[in-house]
This record gives C-alpha cells, sequence and structure tokens, in this order.
C-alpha cells in the first residue's frame, strides 16, 4: 500500500500532475491512432515494440511480455496467436532452456514497427519541451548529442 503524504498538495502539484496525465494521454491517443491507421491493434504494435525493445536482445519470453504489457498470461498468448496468424511474430522454443517459449519478430512485424517507431520518436521528440521523461536516456541522450554538433543553431 503507497503511504499518504502528511501534508496537503500545493496547486502547483496538481497542475503538474494534470499536465503530466493530459500530455501523457495524449501521446497514448497517438499511439493508438497510427496503430489503427497502419492496420494493427495498439496491442500489437506494443508487443512487437517490447519484443524489439527488450533490453539487451532482440527478443522477449511470454511472460516478460505480459510484464512489460501489464496483462495476464493468458491474455498475452491470445495476443501472440493472433499476432503469428498476422505474419507479424514468431514462438520457438529456446535453445537454452527447452521449458522458455521465445517470441522473436518476422520480417512483416519488423516493417511495420520500424514505420510506427519513427513516427513514435518524432511524436515523442515534438513533446520535449513539456513532455519530460528523465528514465527514457535513449532520447534525452540523442537530443544532447544534437545539440553538440557543429553547424547547430542554439
Amino acid at each position: 500500500m503507497i503511504p499518504l503524504p502528511t501534508a496537503p498538495l500545493k496547486k502547483s502539484q496538481y497542475e503538474a500532475l494534470s499536465e503530466f496525465r493530459y500530455q501523457l494521454r495524449r501521446f497514448l491517443h497517438f499511439s493508438e491512432t497510427a496503430a489503427k491507421e497502419a492496420g494493427l491493434t495498439p496491442l500489437q504494435y506494443l508487443l512487437m515494440l517490447h519484443v524489439r525493445g527488450f533490453p539487451g536482445r532482440d527478443w522477449a519470453t511470454v511472460n516478460e511480455l505480459s510484464d512489460r504489457l501489464q496483462m495476464q498470461h493468458h491474455g498475452v498468448v491470445a495476443l501472440l496467436t493472433r499476432c503469428e496468424e498476422a505474419g507479424l511474430v514468431l514462438r520457438q522454443k529456446s535453445k537454452t532452456d527447452r521449458r522458455m517459449v521465445e517470441v522473436h519478430l518476422q520480417a512483416k512485424g519488423a516493417a511495420q514497427l520500424e514505420r510506427l517507431a519513427a513516427l513514435h520518436d518524432a511524436e515523442l521528440r515534438s513533446l520535449g519541451d513539456t513532455f519530460q521523461v528523465a528514465r527514457i536516456t535513449a532520447f534525452n541522450d540523442a537530443d544532447a548529442d544534437a545539440q553538440c554538433k557543429p553547424g547547430r543553431d542554439a
């Protein structure tokens, strides 16, 4: 259980929470719309993103995807079945641990993910002045690198 704060929140804190939720919802709405326009469900896009974006490798297990998607195992299995039937992903037994099932992107899924991820990257950058997420260092680092390059206006 999360402990309640001892002092009441200030108006500025409510405004900050409101702005954060607004910008987050705005980004999520963009993401949902982009996925649908690409012929995917938002969950199909997220599943492929988490497969490709899993730290340290280009595949993920069903359990890892359950955690990343915050879904129950059986729901992820059903989603994987639909994605596999659409030619987006492939499930295969691990060569190192036969109890584990690895999920890999197929070429079709990788191509669709590449297009959608580029759109999402541009959208996140457009929100950079109003929606900062400190833990997404890849975006912050890329911006810092771009600002240090010669010829860039300050």
